[in-house]
Formats: structure tokens, C-alpha cells, sequence
């Protein structure tokens, strides 16, 4: 189960919107064509972010969560509770930095970290179509802007279909003068209502390191 969530992940995220092919419809509309021979209309407008809502809730590390895992790319730590969450820091060539996994459990995070900074509503966009890529009936259930120890960042929870198998992710979005950064929660969706309190508890150990 943790490898075969771990790659239908990794197909989600790493999907180059870069390589697709922009075309215009006869009608005016902007399509972007995809390999596979599937299409979409064009990234959702960044105009439509300006109306996502902001959550004036705190968002703070848990007490619990004592050690800091460091990225080597930018300077961002995820705090966790160690004796709940285990970590493995994955090759050069993959698309995320680290992996996490609740131990013995079927809950998994993935946090991808770049040194190049893309604006939050772009990075959004992006997000939004790489996962349309793999999973074709991706759906958003809810985003939201919050400031997460300090930080503002965006918070998405999408679900969708990839080779059958029906999964939900949560994550944080986050952008600035050293990067960008993407810390995604994710399960089955028959197990998001499971594991939704432990999904918040580790992505509200999002932080820079001081």
C-alpha cells in the first residue's frame, strides 16, 4: 500500500505542466493539450485565487512535535512527534525532498522544496494542473489561506482518481524570496476521516528554520 500510494503521488506532482501544449479553441478558450491525448482548459485564471478565503485561525506546531526536519534545498523544517512519524530523505532525482510515513499506519507525506521562487497563485495553478494530468476527475474540496507558524501559505485538499484507485491529499503551498515549497498529507480517501486530525497535526508543523 505505501509504495503504490507513494507512486501514484509522485505521477501527481511531478507531471511538467512545462511539456504541455498550449492551443486556442475556435471559440477564443486557451486548452492545454496533454500527451495522452486528453485536454483541459488553461491553468484556472489567477485572478480566481484573489477570492479564495482566508482562515484568520493561528496555525501552531503541536508541543509534541520536538524534532525538526531540515531541507537542504531552501529553509524550511517540518517539526514532527518522532515517536509517531518516521522519515526517509529520497534521491537527488526524485521529485520530493523527503517522505514521510505515520508509522505502521497507511498515511503518508511528501515535502518538495525548490530553490526557485514561483508566485503562490501560479504555484497554485501549477499544482492544480499536474494533478488534473494524472488524475483526470481531480477535484478541489477546499483551499484557504492561512498563516501557519508565521507563514502564509495555501491550503488545498483535493481528491481524485489515479490507475482505479480513488486518494485525497492535503497540503500547504508556500512561497518566498528562497523558494517554493509543497508539504502534502495524503491517504485513500475511505481513510482521509481516519487520519484528518493526524493530516493537521503534521502539516502544521510547517515552519522556516530561525
Amino acid at each position: 500500500m505505501k509504495k503504490l500510494l507513494f507512486t501514484l503521488l509522485i505521477l501527481l506532482v511531478s507531471t511538467g505542466v512545462y511539456s504541455q501544449i498550449k492551443a486556442i479553441t475556435e471559440t477564443g478558450d486557451e486548452v492545454l493539450l496533454f500527451d495522452d491525448g486528453s485536454w483541459s482548459y488553461s491553468s484556472e485564471k489567477v485572478s480566481d485565487a484573489l477570492e479564495i478565503s482566508v482562515n484568520n485561525e493561528l496555525f501552531t506546531k503541536s508541543q509534541k512535535s520536538t524534532f525538526n526536519v531540515k531541507s537542504n534545498k531552501t529553509d524550511i523544517g517540518i517539526w514532527i512527534n518522532p515517536k509517531e512519524w518516521s522519515f526517509t530523505k529520497n534521491a537527488d532525482n526524485e521529485a520530493a525532498e523527503f517522505q514521510f510515513q505515520k508509522k505502521d499506519e497507511d498515511l503518508y507525506a511528501l515535502l518538495i522544496a525548490e530553490r526557485a521562487e514561483i508566485p503562490l497563485e501560479n504555484l497554485r495553478s501549477i499544482a492544480i494542473q499536474n494533478a488534473k494530468s494524472a488524475a483526470p476527475d481531480l477535484k478541489i474540496i477546499r483551499e484557504e489561506y492561512r498563516v501557519v507558524n508565521g507563514n502564509k501559505v495555501l491550503m488545498m485538499q483535493m481528491s481524485g482518481t489515479v490507475q482505479g484507485i480513488k486518494f485525497v491529499y492535503y497540503g500547504y503551498y508556500y512561497t518566498y524570496e528562497n523558494g517554493s515549497v509543497q508539504f502534502l498529507a495524503y491517504t485513500a480517501l475511505n481513510l482521509f476521516d481516519i487520519y484528518a486530525k493526524d493530516m493537521e497535526i503534521l502539516l502544521n508543523g510547517f515552519d522556516r528554520i530561525k
